[in-house]
């Protein structure tokens, strides 16, 4: 049996309509949008569906909703005979997408995640109307030049996604003078992000002592499966190390490049990204090219895949 690991994306992967094939079409998945239609009281999977735009890209409704499609897609999945193929050793997720992680993993569960990432928007949200700040993704400049003029601009580092792409991070006044100096020093695409706050930064901080309250009481269950933390880069042995690490991961860099390279030392070279987009397939192939991915985002997906 291959020992595979999975792979969850975070906010920015929503589109109207995503996980409408696999609702059609896996009762397992409709399953998993019923019980989150219940568990929030309200029509989740309507909102997917149908829209409008602007609801479904508020933090409120984007985070339930990629994570939902994600469990959606791994249900139909784990339905499927193309899962009794592998076993699955590891899970990651990028930001929002490491609750994915942690739910497939049997570390939470889809109630406790679904409850967790609904507290966890709302106080991120709150955090950002009372600290406003920007983002921006720098693609193509090095690395240790960018951490040093972050450092001296006075802004932070979000996402390290791929060794040429690097997301930065805090108040707008400093995202804007370190986007200036990058210029000045070589960088040749700076683009501004459009967020609603200054997500995985100092900034983050009230949000993060806020939802670390929630976390104490969150039942975890730790399981053979290890989960990736985005803050260390490396499996998560403990229900207080788990605890601690969702908690810094609002304001701490996503170490996104030093997991995948993690995961590839433990010999694993097959990955399915499970949820919409393929954007983490893309981020992989610049971090490392000999790891096979694969995508579960519709229902078809699963007859293609191939280990």
């Amino acid at each position: 049996m291959k020992r595979i690991a999975l792979i969850f994306p975070g906010q920015g992967a929503q589109k109207i309509g995503m996980g409408k094939e696999l609702y059609d079409q896996s009762p397992a998945a409709r399953a998993v949008f019923d019980q989150a239609n219940a568990i929030l009281g309200e029509d989740l999977a309507r909102v997917i569906f149908e829209g409008p735009e602007d609801k479904l890209m508020s933090t409120a409704y984007c985070q339930p909703a990629i994570f939902t499609v994600s469990m959606a897609a791994l249900a139909a999945f784990r339905a499927s005979e193309k899962s009794s193929a592998v076993a699955v050793a590891y899970t990651a997720g990028l930001s929002l997408g490491e609750y994915g992680a942690m739910c497939a993993a049997g570390v939470l569960s889809f109630k406790d995640s679904l409850e967790l990432i609904r507290k966890r928007g709302a106080y991120m949200e709150e955090a950002a109307k009372a600290h406003p700040g920007k983002m921006a993704a720098v693609i193509g400049f090095d690395k240790d030049k960018l951490v040093a003029i972050c450092a001296q601009a006075g802004c932070e580092v979000a996402n390290f996604n791929a060794p040429d792409q690097i997301v930065i991070t805090g108040a707008g006044a400093a995202v804007d003078e370190a986007c200036r100096l990058i210029t000045e020093a070589g960088g040749k695409k700076v683009i501004p992000l459009d967020v609603s706050g200054a997500f995985h930064s100092s900034l983050m901080r009230v949000a993060a002592d806020k939802f670390a309250g929630e976390l104490v009481c969150a039942p975890l269950q730790m399981t053979d499966t290890k989960v990736i933390s985005n803050v260390t880069a490396k499996p998560q042995l403990s229900s207080e190390e788990v605890r601690s690490n969702l908690s810094r991961q609002i304001y701490s860099p996503v170490q996104w490049v030093d997991s995948v390279r993690f995961i590839a030392t433990q010999g694993i070279m097959d990955i399915i990204e499970i949820g919409p987009g393929r954007v983490l397939k893309g981020l992989i192939r610049k971090i490392d090219t000999s790891i096979n991915v694969q995508n579960i985002q519709s229902f078809t997906d699963i007859a293609t895949l191939s280990f």
